[in-house]
């Protein structure tokens, strides 16, 4: 059995078993009641728990009174290490953190394979932190279920919501974008910026995006162009930076949680 370890535990998140649920459940115990509607897919950021855990609660939070319901996560992040084109599914079977193993979905992962754009790269994996940080908020509000990772890189347009398209099936199938907002901008700019991607993102407008406005805008564009051809909706459930969460104010990064309704 090949396993993907961890390799941002105790940089990024707490590299304890202990520690770590300890931090995740505080993280989700401090976000208030969200309204009871189920998401079939949300938006979350994917920091350092101490900068974006606090944001990312939020999406986590509206997931977990279904969790009965989803057995199977589709993860798409961007690339922040390997650069490549197309989408990159893993060959391992497992991907472990200190909470545990989470098993790939074999079968998604082949289907996904059956598309132009996607390919085996497990480079892609490697250090990615963008899938990885996602995966202990998943197992504490999930328990258990098989994952699809995906890494996006240099794709074209479409080929993200092409990948959605094909492993949307029923309501097992819960989708994860990993996207931060704008980056190292001042304080108030990042505001004002993340506010008009906040809007984008509502309204559906995926073509508004682009790479100053979040590192993951390709899968955020390909889940925005899916939900608008399905007619769903989005909510913002939390939007902050890290000069609110845990940093200075002159360079922030920006973090919002969303989620995608029927």
């Amino acid at each position: 059995m090949d396993i993907r370890l961890p390799s941002v535990a105790g940089t990024f998140y707490p590299a304890s078993e202990v520690a770590l649920h300890d931090d995740v459940e505080a993280y989700l115990s401090a976000v208030p009641p969200l309204p009871r509607s189920r998401p079939k897919a949300i938006i979350a950021p994917h920091a350092g728990y101490i900068y974006s855990g606090p944001v990312a609660a939020f999406a986590y939070a509206a997931v977990r009174p279904y969790a009965e319901q989803i057995h199977r996560v589709v993860l798409l992040a961007p690339a922040h290490r390997l650069p490549f084109r197309g989408l990159a599914v893993p060959s391992v079977d497992v991907f472990r953190t200190p909470l545990g193993d989470v098993p790939v979905d074999r079968a998604g992962v082949n289907r996904l394979l059956e598309l132009p754009a996607v390919q085996t790269i497990d480079r892609a994996f490697d250090n990615e932190h963008a899938i990885e940080v996602q995966l202990p908020f998943l197992q504490e509000v999930l328990g258990e279920f098989s994952l699809v990772p995906v890494v996006v890189g240099m794709a074209d347009d479409g080929d993200a919501a092409a990948a959605i398209e094909a492993l949307w099936d029923g309501e097992e199938t819960l989708f994860v974008v990993s996207s931060d907002l704008s980056h190292y901008l001042d304080y108030q700019t990042a505001r004002a910026r993340d506010a008009r991607t906040r809007e984008a993102i509502e309204h559906l407008a995926p073509e508004q995006l682009a790479g100053d406005d979040a590192c993951g805008y390709l899968p955020v564009r390909g889940l925005l162009s899916v939900a608008r051809a399905k007619g769903l909706r989005v909510a913002t459930l939390d939007m902050r930076n890290s000069g609110d969460t845990a940093g200075p104010r002159d360079q922030v990064v920006g973090y919002g949680s969303y989620a995608v309704y029927p």
